[in-house]
């Protein structure tokens, strides 16, 4: 299922992102130079489909995917306007880091940069934990949107 979130009405996200600064972990918008090592790490940790959708995000100006940065290390990535304008992900943090607030200083990193470019409200697609993010952002579901954009995707079950 989508869920949609009012970027209006988003939490202030600095306590986020100080948290993540007070573990030496940086948020920050990818450098162009810094695509093929970035679509590199999204492959191998999460698979082809999430790079392609990595690449894709280097292609927009300004690039919409951020990472997730410690001693010059990649821990999380996060893009929108991707599969579709207006929608944030794919997203994913390394296994080893979750738990840390990596993914919500992500998540607010995109969302904010949404709200800057004039969106109103943001698209979640393919919502895995429906949960976290109602309580993160305040995402609804979207009623009726499994399979949504993704109903004919190559190799999926809904192809």
């Amino acid at each position: 299922m989508d869920m949609l979130v009012k970027l209006y009405d988003l939490p202030d996200s600095r306590v986020a992102f100080e948290r993540l600064r007070e573990r030496g972990i940086q948020i920050r918008r990818a450098l162009a130079a810094e695509k093929h090592k970035i679509a590199a790490w999204v492959r191998a940790t999460f698979g082809d489909g999430w790079a392609s959708e990595t690449e894709i995000a280097f292609s927009r100006q300004p690039i919409c995917c951020f990472i997730a940065v410690k001693d010059a290390g990649i821990l999380g990535f996060a893009c929108h306007d991707v599969t579709c304008r207006d929608f944030f992900g794919p997203t994913g943090v390394e296994p080893k880091a979750r738990r840390n607030g990596i993914g919500t200083g992500l998540l607010f990193a995109c969302l904010d940069d949404m709200r800057g470019q004039g969106f109103a409200y943001a698209i979640i697609g393919g919502v895995g934990p429906a949960a976290y993010y109602s309580k993160a952002v305040g995402a609804v579901p979207i009623e009726g949107s499994e399979p949504g954009v993704y109903r004919g995707l190559l190799g999926s079950r809904w192809s």
